[in-house]
């Protein structure tokens, strides 16, 4: 299985939507200009409160791996995580065969 697909869920700190918000905005931003090979990669409000999740789609395992490596999300990373009030879930998405 080449593709790697999956949806991480979590909750923000009360009064720390914004930072949230800015740091994943931020974060996508330097996804877009550094990531070329992406597949997709967007970060979404939930309609429970204080609930965000991000889609993320590579094309295989190892660019996976390069994003997770990548200097950007060394730096940004720690400012999403800091606002998350517990962890995230991530669940993995395969796509059908045909």
């Amino acid at each position: 299985m080449s593709r790697t697909t999956f949806i991480s869920r979590m909750t923000v700190k009360p009064g720390r939507e914004q930072d949230f918000v800015d740091a994943c905005n931020e974060l996508t931003a330097k996804v877009q200009a550094h990531e070329p090979g992406v597949i997709y990669y967007e970060f979404f409000k939930l309609r429970e409160p204080r609930r965000y999740a991000v889609l993320e789609s590579f094309p295989t395992e190892e660019m996976e791996h390069a994003h997770m490596n990548s200097a950007w999300l060394a730096a940004i990373g720690p400012r999403i995580v800091d606002c998350l009030d517990g962890t995230w879930e991530r669940e993995y998405l395969d796509p059908f065969k045909a």
